[in-house]
């Protein structure tokens, strides 16, 4: 989230900016790998991932929320769809935490509303295997 903060303040998408981000924020080698995958990750689906959060947030704009929030939520909607190995609830939970954490005293509660709605629409989109 601080990493997608950044790069949003600054305009500044390049890999030097991810570098200097690692570099400055201690990611280690072993964490480095699914750090990319995100951010790399929500920047090539920002497209889709953008309108859902849209979708899912009442009477908001994705421009008037806070940066914060907005970005919390992207790499959750990112996990939920594309990271079939992280269950649901945990990207949510931690994106909850994070947004307590980072956001403001609501930011819990929005970014719950928005993202389970999100989990339950895609939950009614899988087809059922058995």
């Amino acid at each position: 989230m601080q990493a997608l903060f950044q790069i949003e303040m600054n305009q500044d998408h390049s890999r030097e900016a991810i570098e200097l981000f690692c570099k400055h924020f201690g990611v280690t080698k072993n964490v480095k790998p699914f750090f990319l995958r995100l951010v790399e990750g929500v920047k090539e689906f920002q497209h889709e991932i953008d309108p859902l959060i849209r979708s899912f947030s009442e009477h908001w704009k994705i421009g008037r929320m806070s940066r914060a929030d907005r970005n919390i939520m992207r790499v959750a909607v990112y996990e939920l769809l594309y990271c079939d190995d992280i269950p649901p609830k945990v990207s949510i939970n931690e994106a909850i935490d994070i947004g307590k954490k980072f956001g403001t005293e609501n930011s819990g509660a929005f970014i719950n509303g928005v993202l389970d709605g999100i989990r339950i629409s895609l939950e009614k989109a899988k087809p059922v295997t058995d």
